[in-house]
């Protein structure tokens, strides 16, 4: 398919889809690295009880709070510097 064709299709709300190829897709800044952590057993226990009722993996849900604790944690800082900067 011509770009040409590709552009005009997508902005008429049709499924390009098929003309891409998704094999090799990547999520720009999302390289992955693996590390090690140990979790007492009972910490554990909780995760896998708690993905569950989500429906998801203990992966997922470790990656989905980490996420969440780091954004609040990113917002914190954020408000802070700005009471330091106006003043309030």
């Amino acid at each position: 398919m011509k770009a040409k064709k590709f552009d005009s299709d997508f902005d008429h709300g049709k499924d390009v889809s098929n003309a891409l190829d998704l094999s090799k897709a990547r999520h720009p800044k999302q390289k992955q690295r693996r590390v090690n952590v140990d979790f007492p057993t009972w910490m554990i226990e909780r995760l896998d009880r708690e993905a569950g009722r989500l429906g998801v993996t203990r992966q997922s849900i470790i990656k989905i709070w980490l996420a969440e604790k780091l954004e609040q944690s990113a917002s914190t800082r954020s408000m802070q510097t700005d009471k330091r900067t106006t003043g309030c």
